[in-house]
């Protein structure tokens, strides 16, 4: 039993639309990570630049964490 070429390239294009979608999950999984670094130093360097802000946010943080019901 033969497969026939009509066959084969089909099945090579379904692979190569797998392989698209995880190099596609795995940009954007790095794109989400990257996101999330910068983010990240955004939000410490606003703390530094403006402690008493970031003081009253971690604050109001504390009192949400307080009053919040599992």
């Amino acid at each position: 039993m033969t497969q026939q070429p009509e066959q084969d390239t089909l099945h090579a294009e379904q692979l190569t639309e797998e392989q698209r979608a995880q190099e596609s999950d795995a940009a954007r999984r790095r794109r989400r990570a990257q996101f999330l670094r910068e983010l990240n130093e955004a939000k410490e360097l606003r703390d530094r630049v403006q402690p008493r802000r970031a003081r009253a946010a971690r604050m109001r943080q504390q009192m949400r964490m307080r009053t919040f019901r599992w």
